[in-house]
Order: structure tokens, then C-alpha cells, then sequence
């Protein structure tokens, strides 16, 4: 599994707001299908009110998640205690 930084903004009605999420997934397809489902549920946006902008792989260094960065890593990477 890898991570995946996806960048766009949501458009509707009463709304514009731009998002940047962090997404554990197979592949880049796997998790735009996460992100129209997630914010379909939690904002109530329809998938042509979300626009995605762009999906980037990010490397285990960058990831500002720290359960992602936890579950990529592993507990030795993270904490990092003699």
C-alpha cells in the first residue's frame, strides 16, 4: 500500500472549499474513488461537485499523517528510542 496526496476543491451551491487529504491506497485510481466517497459522506457532495485536482505519490519521509506515517513506517521508524 502506498500514500497518496490528493488535492482539489469542493464546489458547491453555498460552498467552495479547497482540500488537501492523505489517502493509504493500491493505487492512484483507488484513492480518488476514496476521496469522491468520503466527501460525499461527510459533506454531502456529489461527485461532480468535487473536483480533484491532483493525485501524488508521497514518500514515506513527507507524510504529515502520523497514523499513515505509522502504519507505512512501522513503530521503530517513528519513534526512533534507543
Amino acid at each position: 500500500m502506498k500514500v497518496y496526496r490528493v488535492t482539489g476543491e469542493i464546489c458547491k451551491p453555498n460552498l467552495k472549499t479547497s482540500f488537501r487529504r492523505e489517502i493509504l491506497a493500491a493505487k492512484p485510481e483507488h484513492a480518488k474513488e476514496k476521496v469522491y466517497t468520503e466527501f460525499g459522506s461527510r459533506h454531502r457532495a456529489k461527485r461532480f461537485q468535487i473536483k480533484i485536482a491532483s493525485v501524488e505519490e508521497v514518500p514515506p519521509e513527507e507524510i504529515s499523517s502520523p497514523l499513515l506515517k505509522k502504519l507505512v513506517l512501522g513503530e521503530k521508524e517513528v519513534g526512533k528510542q534507543g
